[in-house]
């Protein structure tokens, strides 16, 4: 048994931490609240500021990974993020703790055909800046000999919890036979990350020393098209599909004023109007996992949204 410290507890960070448990590793789970939406057995929760550095870093001794599954409110990245990734370069120094970060494709930018892990990091916004980033400053303490760090980077998520393209604002409607309006266009090639395969990832990652020193994207199945992956929605409910169009740019602008995640939402439009893919060939081969089959992918999100069933 060894201790893992885990940083927030969102989909893959719970995720994470079932994980960890089942196979029965010594998982503390740092929140502010020091609550989850659901408890976990044989796993530690713990109320803690984890952007202080001091007190991250004594929650981490003695640990053998601290993961970063943090989720600042996506509006607020630009303030929020760096406090917080010092703390845990921080704690990752001071603790000897491997740093395994989930991170994500905003470093690359606009690209042309798919991403790989050697795709260089070219943010053309604001929140790809502070990703880039990010990785960039534990990669340098990495290659210092300060601290062992590694990433994990996935697509969009889809999975239950997961605030996604194909989440709150889709699944329900889908599930009512109503037509589904997508932000971009519908119809580019677009990756799509479950977020059970990227806490497989992120807990091989952490004690694989194969791992260390680089990004490693997260295991995904064939990219589909956002009317694709609503027809697949709406066929794994066993109902029939159901219209998709876009927002008109007009109506997003005018929720821009008032709704600041929107706002956010709309620098990253580029990644829904021209194919975003992502390649995970390396991960695949290296740690020989492979990404759950997209029908139980989907599966999964209808049944969390229509909860449990009458006998």
């Amino acid at each position: 048994m060894s201790k893992h410290l885990i940083v927030g507890a969102g989909p893959v960070g719970t995720a994470a931490a079932r994980l960890l448990a089942d196979r029965g590793e010594e998982v503390t789970v740092v929140t502010r609240s020091g609550r989850t939406a659901a408890p976990l057995p044989g796993v530690r929760h713990l109320r803690l500021d984890a952007t202080d550095a001091e007190a991250l870093g004594a929650a981490a001794a003695g640990a053998a990974v601290l993961y970063n599954c943090a989720n600042p409110a996506y509006h607020r990245w630009a303030t929020d993020w760096p406090p917080l990734a010092a703390a845990l370069l921080g704690a990752a120094e001071s603790s000897g703790a491997v740093l395994a970060t989930v991170g994500n494709l905003y470093g690359y930018g606009a690209v042309d055909g798919p991403m790989t892990e050697d795709t260089p990091l070219a943010p053309n916004t604001v929140k790809g800046a502070v990703r880039a980033k990010m990785w960039q400053d534990a990669e340098a303490l990495h290659r210092a000999g300060r601290i062992r760090a590694t990433e994990v980077r996935g697509s969009d998520y889809v999975g239950p919890g997961a605030e996604s393209v194909l989440g709150e604002r889709v699944v329900p409607r889908v599930l009512a036979g109503r037509g589904v309006q997508v932000l971009g266009d519908p119809d580019t090639t677009h990756s799509w990350t479950y977020t059970l395969d990227a806490a497989r990832l992120l807990v091989a990652v952490g004690s694989d020393e194969r791992a260390w020193g680089r990004p490693w994207h997260v295991p995904g199945n064939p990219p589909r098209t956002q009317r694709e992956a609503v027809a697949d929605l709406a066929r794994a409910a066993g109902l029939p599909p159901v219209p998709v169009s876009r927002i008109p740019g007009p109506v997003l602008a005018l929720l821009g004023l008032v709704n600041p995640t929107v706002r956010a939402v709309r620098e990253t439009a580029y990644q829904l109007e021209r194919p975003f893919v992502m390649d995970s060939a390396a991960a695949e081969r290296t740690f020989g996992l492979t990404p759950t089959p997209w029908q139980e992918v989907l599966t999964a999100v209808v049944e969390a949204h229509r909860g449990p069933q009458p006998a």
